[in-house]
């Protein structure tokens, strides 16, 4: 699923961070685990403007493995997204679904797309 906020990642300020989240969620709670993943994804982008994207992948041959692309304008809006009635409803209601969970931050080098590229000479 791809999850856009409407500006294109190029267009974003200096301070913009991606965080990726590597979980293991319990087969037998996937279902339910995708419902407010859903839910929550779609409210943070939807009503937040610091929010730039969010994806969820699943590893090919191994759909309880999910990995989570997050893209911020800053730190300070990621602060406030965790703050956010959606995610804590996200977090609490996932909570025991959650196997394993492994968190990387990193630092940006370069985000680009399509829309803003310049076009070939």
């Amino acid at each position: 699923m791809i999850f856009s906020a409407g500006t294109s990642l190029a267009e974003q300020p200096a301070g913009t961070i991606l965080r990726i989240a590597e979980l293991e969620i319990d087969s037998a709670q996937l279902d339910a685990f995708k419902a407010a993943v859903t839910e929550g994804m779609h409210a943070a982008v939807r009503t937040e403007p610091g929010v730039i994207a969010l994806y969820s992948v699943a590893v090919k041959d191994n759909p309880s493995q999910l990995r989570f692309i997050e893209i911020y304008a800053n730190e300070e809006a990621y602060l406030r997204h965790r703050d956010t009635p959606h995610f804590r409803k996200y977090f609490e209601t996932t909570q025991k679904m959650i196997r394993s969970r492994k968190l990387i931050e990193t630092d940006t080098v370069l985000l680009a797309d399509k829309a803003t590229l310049p076009a070939a000479r």
